[in-house]
């Protein structure tokens, strides 16, 4: 039983944190220097905002990951990959600009996300504050029954997140395929030769949510296993 206990084990860690060793995997990959491309991925997000008519969406580095704010209208892009030459700074930037494109023209599913993201924000630290408070109340109520209730919030709390990510993954498909790979194909921006580790990429990219929410599955067994 505790052979069959620690593959379990394994095995949940494996589903856990394997996409997200694998998408860092694969943007590592690809971020090798190329030289022969003909800008850096911050330049191509600025000309396809250009194209698409977003002269008001800026673009920004940030060392908070890549990602598209609908609220400040910005693409923001990793150092590497605003300043880098290389596939995976191309294929990011086109992707998180697809984010951009798909606010533009208040597509259902990108509106279905932020709203969902806007209601689970607060719940999500109000999750966490009761996550915080539960060992005091149980110590100065000495009411199990309390304590139990509000950790059944923190999970309900925590499995909203799940929500997120899964209204998420359709969102984030469309903007790796749906939008970012035709552009770059029609556009002539990569050598054909480079679209299957483009690909890769795309996917890695939609995948990252994925990733997250595997994660936010875990803390969420862990808490109410505790």
């Amino acid at each position: 039983m505790a052979i069959l206990g620690i593959v379990a084990l394994l095995g949940l860690l494996g589903l856990v944190f394997g996409p997200q060793l694998w998408v860092r995997h694969v943007l590592e990959s690809a971020g090798a220097d190329r030289p022969d491309l003909p800008g850096t991925g911050g330049e191509l997000a600025r000309h396809l905002l250009d194209e698409a008519g977003l002269h008001d969406v800026g673009v920004e580095e940030t060392d908070a990951g890549d990602h598209y704010d609908p609220e400040a209208r910005v693409v923001r892009l990793l150092p590497a990959h605003r300043d880098g030459r290389s596939l995976a700074a191309v294929a990011v930037a086109a992707h998180e600009v697809a984010h951009a494109v798909q606010h533009a023209r208040g597509e259902p599913g990108f509106r279905r996300r932020q709203a969902l993201v806007r209601i689970i924000a607060p719940l999500d630290r109000v999750a966490q504050v009761t996550l915080l408070l539960t060992p005091l109340v149980f110590v100065a109520a000495r009411a199990p029954g309390l304590a139990l209730l509000q950790l059944g919030l923190v999970v309900a709390l925590f499995a909203g997140r799940l929500a997120v990510h899964a209204v998420t993954l359709p969102v984030e498909l469309d903007a790796s395929f749906g939008k970012a790979l035709p552009v770059l194909e029609r556009g002539g921006y990569v050598a054909p030769e480079d679209l299957p580790r483009i690909r890769r990429v795309l996917r890695a990219a939609a995948l990252t949510y994925v990733a997250a929410g595997l994660a936010t599955l875990l803390n969420v067994l862990r808490w109410f296993g505790r």
